[in-house]
C-alpha cells in the first residue's frame, strides 16, 4: 500500500500515522493489498473542502472528510480531511484531535473500500460500527490518543 499524503495546513500529522491507520482498516476487514496500491490524502482547510464538495458534489459548504473512489486497478482513490472542521468536531466532542482525524480517515478509507452509510440503515450501522470498533481498537492499544 502507498499511501500519497499532501498536508496544505502544516497539520503536524505525519504519513506514518495514517499508515498505521489503514493497516488497521485492512486488517480488520481482511483485505490484503499489494504494494502498488495508492491512497491520496489531502489534509485541507474549510474553503478547500468546500470547493471540492461544491465541483464534485454540488453542495456548497464546508464538510470534514471527502471520499473519492477510483475505478483503476492500483488507485484506491483519494481522500480529503478538513483539518479546521476536525479541530471544531473534536472540541465539541472533548475528545483529542488525533482522535478525530484518525475516525475521519478510517471513515474515508472505508468509502474507498466501498462502503457507504448513505444508502440504507442497514448499510450505515454496517459502516459506523466498523469504524468505531476499529479505532477503539487502535485507542486501546495507545496508538491513538
Amino acid at each position: 500500500m502507498k499511501l500519497l499524503y499532501t498536508d496544505e495546513v502544516e497539520s503536524s500529522f505525519k504519513l506514518e500515522f495514517f499508515n498505521m491507520l489503514v493497516s488497521a482498516v485492512f486488517e480488520k476487514i481482511g483485505v490484503d493489498f499489494d504494494n502498488e496500491c495508492e491512497i491520496s490524502l489531502l489534509m485541507t482547510d474549510d474553503k478547500s473542502i468546500r470547493e471540492l464538495n461544491k465541483d464534485f458534489r454540488n453542495i456548497d459548504k464546508s464538510t470534514d472528510v471527502l471520499s473519492f473512489p477510483m475505478e483503476e486497478e492500483t488507485m484506491l482513490g483519494d481522500i480529503a480531511i478538513s483539518l479546521e472542521t476536525a479541530k471544531r468536531q473534536s472540541e465539541s466532542a472533548d475528545i483529542h484531535i488525533e482522535r478525530e482525524v484518525a475516525f475521519l480517515f478510517i471513515h474515508g478509507v472505508l468509502h474507498l473500500l466501498g462502503y457507504d452509510h448513505e444508502t440504507d440503515p442497514e448499510s450505515e450501522k454496517e459502516m459506523f460500527d466498523l469504524q468505531e470498533e476499529i479505532l477503539k481498537k487502535l485507542v486501546d492499544k495507545g496508538l491513538v490518543q
